[in-house]
């Protein structure tokens, strides 16, 4: 029985104080959820809650079902600090008083 082919992708993920890039190897249909378990990126950042963390591809919202191809970028984003539209607004408001 042949081995599955593997393809590889990076995991990123960052924070002001860190910033973790991985490159994992993962059989061809693996998840984006699969990718992260496989990159250990859980273990070194304990803050990341794949129940609540939104992940991407490049930039662009996907579900943990997605599969990955090669050489996809997968980014697991923070939650918000601060909502960008009332920020926005704040400071707006400052620049005109």
């Amino acid at each position: 029985m042949a081995e599955p082919a593997l393809i590889e992708v990076e995991i990123c993920y960052a924070t002001p104080a860190l910033q973790v890039r991985k490159l994992v190897q993962v059989a061809v249909g693996a998840t984006i959820q699969e990718a992260i378990m496989q990159s250990d990126v859980l273990r070194e950042c304990t803050a990341i809650d794949l129940t609540v963390s939104r992940v991407g591809i490049y930039g662009k919202l996907k579900t943990l079902d997605t599969v990955v191809r090669a050489q996809d970028r997968i980014e697991i984003y923070r939650s918000l600090v601060a909502d960008p539209m009332a920020s926005r607004r704040r400071r707006v408001e400052k620049k005109g008083a």
